[in-house]
């Protein structure tokens, strides 16, 4: 784990000590249960859409925008310009982010049907629980954070309680746990729990590559077409980080990515409706041209994005290596 992942989750983990001080995980999953489903996650036929982010400090950029940002202003202008859904960061510390952020954005989305996905540096269940109560849809889940048993628990309970999850991966040591990870978590093979409550259909594992280099935290766009190939081909691709104008945008959907994540651009940007609405239609013309072709990574030199690398292992039908 980076250095800088290893901050985030000292500080989750004591964030999450005081939480279950004022309230105990049996009387939050009360809670929880008892609050009305969210939004689901509705893919657009055009097969690529963009998830929004509501980010007030960046540790690489900096200030993006004031605390007083006006919270319902923006993430309904993203939704109004056709965001699958909002991200929004819980993480006090380094990115000002809040829970509160989080409340006033899913009743802001909640009328116009659009989730909201918690990101932060979860290490335990609870904190699942507590993105539920608030009445986000999704939750972001960061591979490096925590062993394989730690993953999976938090998967378990995003499942339980109808969640859409954001796997995230940094590199291709973190591919390759993902397709473990996804290979029994969203090919049929794991069934919602017994008496789990809530119905637990539409609640998809989604697999993401961030291309930032947690040693400097800064981004390196190439990251997301170099390792395209590698991630699953069995449940939709999100490029995060890199994602800046509407070429990007048409670029990561040539590569086979169904989803972009976009933080930083969006929040320094003038006008968040019409840059999201650009990228939306820049990234689904794209895609649409690539439709009845392989996908292809931009490297005029690379393979096909289904191509087996001469130097590669053959792959199984998911997209993982035999």
């Amino acid at each position: 784990m980076s250095d800088f992942l290893q901050q985030m989750a000292t500080s989750s983990h004591e964030r999450l000590q005081a939480a279950k001080r004022n309230c105990s995980e049996a009387t939050l999953l009360q809670q929880a249960l008892a609050t009305p489903p969210p939004p689901r996650l509705t893919p657009n036929p055009a097969r690529f859409d963009l998830i929004a982010e509501l980010k007030l400090r960046s540790p690489a950029v900096g200030q993006l925008k004031s605390g007083d940002e006006n919270v319902e202003g923006r993430v309904t202008a993203y939704a109004r310009a056709g965001a699958a859904a909002v991200s929004v960061l819980t993480e006090p510390s380094r990115f000002d982010g809040s829970m509160t952020h989080l409340e006033t954005a899913t009743k802001s989305l909640a009328p116009l049907n659009v989730p909201a996905m918690r990101k932060d540096f979860l290490v335990d269940p609870y904190q699942v629980i507590e993105a539920r109560v608030a009445g986000a849809g999704g939750v972001l889940v960061i591979l490096r954070m925590l062993p394989r048993a730690g993953i999976e628990a938090l998967l378990d309970c995003a499942r339980t309680l109808g969640l859409f999850v954001l796997l995230e991966a940094f590199d291709q040591a973190d591919i390759e746990a993902m397709h473990d990870i996804i290979g029994t978590n969203a090919e049929g093979g794991a069934s919602p729990k017994r008496g789990a409550g809530p119905d637990t259909a539409g609640a998809p594992v989604l697999a993401g590559l961030n291309c930032r280099d947690l040693t400097t935290l800064q981004i390196v766009p190439q990251r997301l077409i170099e390792l395209a190939h590698l991630l699953p081909t069995n449940v939709p691709r999100v490029a995060e980080s890199g994602v800046v104008s509407p070429d990007d945008a048409a670029r990561v959907a040539k590569a086979g990515y169904e989803y972009a994540l976009v933080g930083s651009a969006l929040m320094q940007g003038g006008d968040p409706h019409a840059l999201a609405a650009a990228m939306l239609k820049a990234g689904r013309a794209s895609a649409s041209r690539d439709q009845a072709a392989p996908h292809n990574v931009a490297s005029p030199n690379a393979a096909p994005h289904n191509a087996i690398p001469d130097n590669a292992a053959p792959r199984t039908p998911s997209g993982r290596p035999a």
